[in-house]
């Protein structure tokens, strides 16, 4: 088991010993009025931030390049398809809403994927599942 799985299931099973599980995103908010050509419920924050990603079994690294309290916005040298499920471990800034932030193990499914520099790809997904994990001392 790599390592940052190793350390997100010790933290899942401590925020399962006190009572705290994933929850899922489904904030009780009025989103923005839709443009034609936007689908985000959320406003997206420019942040670039390293993301392990988990996809197939395998680990991969990401960078953010926007977050909101419902999706991602990544770069992956990792081509993905349209519905795939992921997990990822980020550290999230304070700044987005989901408390004082800190690292994150999130569960997402792939909306959508753009071709980019060299060999990475962009990757847009939904955050469905999202737990803030305490620091392990």
């Amino acid at each position: 088991m790599p390592a940052w799985k190793a350390a997100a299931s010790r933290r899942s099973h401590i925020l399962h010993e006190i009572g705290l599980h994933f929850h899922t995103m489904t904030e009780q908010t009025t989103p923005p009025s839709p443009t034609p050509n936007e689908r985000r419920s959320r406003q997206r924050v420019p942040v670039r931030v390293p993301v392990k990603v988990r996809y197939h079994g395998e680990e991969h690294g990401g960078l953010t390049r926007d977050l909101s309290s419902s999706g991602i916005f990544l770069y992956s040298e990792t081509a993905m398809k349209p519905g795939s499920k992921l997990e990822l471990v980020i550290m999230l800034p304070p700044d987005l809403g989901l408390g004082a932030g800190g690292w994150t193990l999130c569960q997402a499914s792939v909306v959508r994927v753009e071709k980019s520099e060299g060999k990475r790809v962009g990757i847009a997904a939904t955050l469905d599942r999202i737990a803030v994990l305490p620091e392990i001392s």
